[in-house]
């Protein structure tokens, strides 16, 4: 199948698909008379691309799915427990920040809420020592 054909067939762009055949997430095609030839299996290549990249893998995590060694299971269950651990932190860092955004200042002005901060600071530094 042409290009354009695995472009509609995917809902990809045809110039995708060239980049991820650049980026050697693709395998390159064969030419007929000067056009990309595809068979069947450029489809399942494409439709687990597109759920690594849903999933959150880089291109680079991605291009490791496709050509560490190992089996296909293996690969993706070690790149998702990294994911997972990623989105763990994720998740603990969003809960601190909308903590802290939740706080409501009663300040006059920044330097009294810049002193409350280091004062604030001081004291949970303390504490750690203890």
């Amino acid at each position: 199948m042409t290009i354009g054909e695995v472009a509609r067939r995917t809902g990809l762009r045809s110039s995708a698909i060239r980049f991820y055949e650049r980026a050697g997430l693709l395998p390159k095609p064969v030419r007929a008379a000067g056009q990309r030839r595809y068979d069947d299996t450029i489809l399942d290549r494409i439709a687990v691309l597109e759920r690594a990249k849903a999933c959150g893998f880089t291109l680079a995590e991605i291009r490791m799915l496709f050509h560490d060694q190992g089996s296909h299971s293996a690969k993706w269950r070690r790149l998702a427990a990294r994911k997972i651990a990623e989105l763990d932190a994720t998740v603990q860092r969003i809960s601190a920040m909308k903590d802290l955004l939740e706080r409501a200042c009663h300040c006059a002005t920044i330097a009294e809420c810049g002193r409350r901060i280091r004062e604030s600071a001081t004291t949970a530094a303390r504490a750690g020592e203890s």
